[in-house]
């Protein structure tokens, strides 16, 4: 390939995006992405509340109709235009810009809180070698260890046995961060992804062989088929797998841009989405096997002993470890699953970060990912180790990880699907150097069934909220940290995407002109190119699209 010609005016052009050095790679940070503590704490318990071994079946459909095609969506995005999420969807439509940025404002929060579990679970590691907890694992938890405040507020009242473990994760992270794409994000998931795999199988082992586990196995496993008439049930699998997979807030579209051009996407897609779905399968064996085990030697039934979450890891695990057999390899190997699984996670959440400010800026990589990642330590160092933090952590989940998410993607599919009708656009991009092919059935499903699952759960999520406040918390604070918190995104968003694009951001890349040149060369077509016939491009959001027009820009250098 011919070198890349320099700037406009004699300045140099864009360093070369980063790419993954191999599909192998891109295939297990993606994993690592997926693969997080919702599939060891969240999963088993969805599982056992909606039917048990009947809720395979909407989770398959869910998985197949929902995650998957929406996981192919994030890939043809972040691999036709070769940027972070605001880039992508800049180049795909200038007025789209403020989609991009809304997931990455979503990124921003849960990073924030995302670190203070996986301190809690690093400590817990250790805990599990002395069972400080001792005959109380809740009251440990809550009084002893985080120091819980009894009404919810903003205290700076910090709990050191929080705070230094915290920072620990956040050096950690950042060193992995500055690192870039190869030798920091590959690396590391090619080290963690297969510990956590070894101490899970290890886990499972040994849980499935404790007395009792088969108690556990027969509640999660035992189908209960009048569950699958409940429409709570089937959004419950839909609403599952849309979180597990890390789709629509902005992961698989930067990761994918960082693969190179001939890649099999949708071959891809299916190992990340079904690795996804195995190790879920295998938690709940590992969780349940271990329940059965507490609930026989407590003499009570398994649903009384069944939880989720935090409540699960911090509170049943703790008792299972104490009255089990060699009970502190089995919370090392648990709680050292949860660190990997956070580590692998939150190294993801970050890098949509960080690429968004070093695409728009034209920052380097070492630049960008300080400038990003120390405030946000800051913050999160600042409002989370406290003896509010787990209220404060328990809101912004409720409200940025569930509700925004669920809102962002539905806008989202709306305005590519039916606002810019861009699928036929990127189904053929997927098809270029895919193994599976996609047809109009992808179309449907994108177009069709996704919104209509997604408006439900929306609609059924505001409705919840409304009716009462939120864990009985006090208005003031749901209404800022959980609505306010939610609404306060959407602005965000919207004022970033008028920020001008730097002249030494990627949006002019020469690079990425090739690419963009040999796509419509094959037929491709411009959405930019339709912005005067279209509703969308008199948003007025487009400041960016302005920046290239008074440098002379041609219509397809605009999408740059």
């Amino acid at each position: 390939m011919s070198k890349l010609p320099a700037g406009r005016g004699g300045t140099a052009a864009p360093a070369r995006r980063e790419t993954f050095s191999s599909r192998k790679l891109f295939i297990l940070s993606a994993i690592g992405s997926a693969v997080g503590l919702g599939n060891i704490w969240r999963f088993p318990y969805v599982a056992y509340e909606n039917g048990g071994g009947a809720f395979l079946v909407p989770y398959l459909v869910a998985l197949l109709c929902a995650g998957i095609p929406l996981l192919f969506l994030d890939y043809s995005i972040g691999h036709r235009f070769r940027g972070s999420a605001p880039l992508s969807y800049r180049r795909l439509h200038r007025a789209a810009e403020p989609l991009g940025w809304w997931q990455v404002l979503i990124c921003f929060v849960i990073a924030i809180y995302y670190a203070a579990i996986i301190a809690w679970a690093a400590m817990y590691t250790w805990f599990s070698v002395t069972q400080a907890w001792g005959d109380d694992a809740e009251g440990f938890f809550f009084g002893e260890y985080l120091q819980s405040a009894d009404e919810a507020g903003l205290s700076f009242d910090f709990v050191s046995s929080v705070f230094f473990p915290m920072l620990a994760v956040w050096l950690v992270t950042i060193v992995i961060m500055v690192a870039g794409v190869n030798k920091g994000i590959s690396r590391a998931n090619a080290v963690f992804l297969p510990l956590l795999v070894v101490m899970f199988i290890i886990l499972v082992v040994q849980s499935v062989f404790l007395e009792g586990a088969m108690e556990g196995l027969n509640a999660f496993f035992t189908p209960d088929w009048a569950a699958l008439r409940d429409a709570s049930v089937w959004a419950a699998a839909f609403g599952h797998i849309f979180f597990s997979l890390s789709v629509a807030f902005g992961i698989m579209v930067t990761y994918s841009s960082y693969l190179k051009r001939k890649t099999d996407l949708t071959g891809s897609g299916m190992v990340v989405a079904f690795a996804n779905s195995g190790f879920e399968i295998l938690a709940g064996i590992g969780v349940f096997a271990a329940l059965g085990f507490m609930a026989v030697a407590s003499g009570t039934a398994v649903d009384e002993v069944a939880s989720g979450g935090i409540g699960l890891a911090f509170v049943a695990f703790p008792t299972i470890v104490s009255e089990a057999p060699f009970g502190a390899v089995l919370g090392v190997l648990f709680f050292g699953s949860l660190v990997f699984a956070g580590l692998t996670s939150l190294i993801s959440i970050l890098e949509v970060i960080v690429a968004a400010f070093q695409d728009k800026l034209g920052w380097s990589r070492k630049l960008a990912t300080l400038a990003v990642t120390i405030p946000i330590a800051v913050i999160s160092l600042l409002l989370f180790p406290t003896t509010t933090g787990i209220q404060l952590l328990d809101t912004s989940d409720a409200f940025v990880n569930q509700f925004g998410i669920l809102a962002c993607a539905l806008v989202s599919v709306i305005v590519i699907s039916a606002g810019l009708s861009s699928l036929p656009r990127l189904q053929k991009h997927l098809n270029l150097t895919s193994s599976i092919k996609m047809g109009a059935g992808w179309r449907i499903l994108v177009g069709g069934i996704v919104p209509v699952a997604l408006g439900y759960m929306l609609i059924s999520e505001v409705q919840a909220k409304s009716a009462e406040q939120y864990s009985g918390y006090p208005a003031w604070f749901n209404g800022v940290f959980g609505w306010g918190m939610a609404g306060a995104l959407i602005v965000g968003a919207l004022l970033l995407s008028l920020i001008p694009w730097s002249d030494k951001s990627k949006l002019k890349d020469p690079e990425y002109e090739q690419f963009n040149s040999d796509a419509q060369g094959a037929g491709d077509v411009d959405n930019n190119a339709r912005l005067g016939s279209t509703g969308l491009g008199s948003t007025g959001l487009g400041s960016g699209a302005r920046h290239s027009a008074e440098a002379g820009a041609t219509v397809g250098e605009v999408k740059k």
